[in-house]
């Protein structure tokens, strides 16, 4: 049952692509960004209108809106100064009846970016890293030569170095056009230095700080420098500077271990219709995420940490400053879908800008934004991934009902709107069963994808985005 509260103080590509491509950074990277909704004329700011105030019923109901058009379980939280909101719908397991808790433990995904980010620019306070410096000359044995000259640390933060993606080569049947690899790695320990290999080893996408392409692998590149500046695991260096720092009781790096800790829910893969019924992924060794997705963590937690960030208490000042100094991100019309910084974006919604990130891996999906000032904020998980469908002519995806009562329920957490759409409970694509035992071996069938990648909830949607 959703409830109010007042909340703890808290401590001091877009471009187009082939289908393997498409496949491959749906995974991890995040695919295509969503174009975001254009600030309306004639609204105000973040708390200058009582209409938006939280309205339990209002997110109970938005929450439900999700569940009803194919999701199988969204659990979220939301916040206004001292007001607070938890609620969920649906099934944490499918299989079981269990129900969703609005607490449950979550992998999230490419949100894990933020902290990596903030970690980095904590070094650079200290006088350990210049973001303007040449990445060689940190970890010149993991970028060699003119690359690594080229490439600064601020271009790794804010993905305009032009370094490919990892995740192609490190689940090689997606190349090939099946899922199957998958299962074959879900208990497979890779290290960072494997990773960042398969991600240096392709040609560069475009001269170094020329563009934008979201790449994990600049993420585990940035680990690696945090670990030959502090001398000590990124993980641990995480950890102790954010994690502990802001406070967070239910956010951890579960390194080797392929369960979570804790309760938490079922995770389920549909990989646009290739993974039928969907398959449960909530066990996975998340080796292949580290530093850029791998993080355990709750919706409270990360409001938690979005409200300590953007309200000055983790960073000083200057470094605040830099991590939201932006980069825009255009779709191929040339309109601005988001505005990507040093670990966090910035997109448009009906009551001004928001600050955050979203995060997908296999069967679980996350988003988590921002005022600017971290005054409100909202965070959801949901735990069925790539639900969306190839419509039949195989040049699009179809719009998925789920993806517009997720877009709906942020503008009624952040903003208050008050005339959400209202999704089709019907909708043709929305999964009923629990995965059968045959869902359980590797998949057979090709991957055939269209050009272009769906316009998830989060701008970043993918298996690691």
């Amino acid at each position: 049952m959703p409830h109010t509260r007042p909340a703890d103080r808290p401590a001091p590509r877009l471009r187009r692509a082939g289908a393997a491509t498409a496949v491959a950074l749906a995974l991890l990277a995040g695919l295509a960004p969503a174009a975001s909704a254009a600030v309306q004329e004639g609204q105000g700011a973040y708390g200058q209108d009582t209409a938006r105030r939280l309205d339990p019923t209002r997110l109970q109901a938005g929450l439900d809106a999700i569940h009803e058009a194919g999701v199988y379980g969204v659990h979220s939280g939301v916040r206004d100064g001292r007001r607070r909101f938890d609620g969920a719908s649906g099934l944490a397991d499918i299989a079981t009846g269990r129900p969703v808790r609005p607490d449950l433990r979550h992998r999230v995904g490419s949100v894990t970016k933020t902290f990596t980010a903030v970690a980095v620019l904590q070094q650079s306070a200290k006088g350990r890293v210049d973001l303007d410096r040449p990445v060689g000359d940190y970890v010149p044995e993991l970028l060699p030569g003119e690359r690594g000259r080229k490439v600064t640390v601020r271009m790794l933060l804010n993905h305009t170095s032009g370094i490919h993606d990892y995740i192609g080569d490190a689940f090689p049947s997606l190349l090939k056009g099946t899922t199957e690899s998958l299962d074959e790695h879900r208990y497979r320990t890779i290290g960072p230095a494997e990773l960042i290999g398969y991600g240096v080893a392709r040609p560069q996408l475009f001269e170094p700080g020329t563009d934008w392409s979201y790449s994990n692998t600049n993420y585990v590149l940035l680990g690696e420098i945090l670990r030959k500046v502090t001398g000590q695991d990124p993980e641990q260096v995480i950890t102790r500077d954010v994690i502990r720092r802001v406070g967070l009781r239910d956010t951890y790096f579960p390194g080797t271990d392929p369960r979570i800790r804790g309760a938490h829910a079922r995770m389920y893969e549909s990989f646009y219709g290739i993974i039928d019924p969907p398959r449960d992924y909530s066990d996975y060794n998340m080796t292949w995420a580290g530093t850029a997705g791998a993080l355990v963590s709750t919706p409270q937690d990360l409001n938690t940490f979005y409200r300590a960030l953007l309200g000055g208490d983790v960073l000083p000042r200057r470094q605040l400053d830099q991590m939201r100094t932006t980069f825009d991100v255009k779709d191929p019309t040339g309109a601005v879908t988001l505005r990507y910084g040093l670990g966090i974006y910035s997109l448009d919604t009906p009551c001004g800008p928001a600050w955050g990130h979203d995060g997908g891996v296999f069967g679980a999906g996350t988003w988590a934004l921002s005022s600017p000032d971290g005054s409100r904020q909202f965070a959801i998980g949901y735990n069925l991934m790539k639900y969306q469908r190839v419509n039949e002519a195989g040049t699009d995806f179809d719009p998925h009902p789920a993806d517009a009562a997720m877009r709906d329920y942020r503008d009624q957490a952040l903003c208050g709107t008050t005339t959400p759409r209202t999704p089709d409970p019907a909708a043709k694509n929305r999964p009923t069963e629990a995965p059968s035992a045959q869902a359980q071996a590797p998949a057979d069938r090709p991957v055939v994808l269209p050009p272009t990648t769906p316009a998830l909830p989060g701008p970043l949607a993918g298996p690691l985005r």
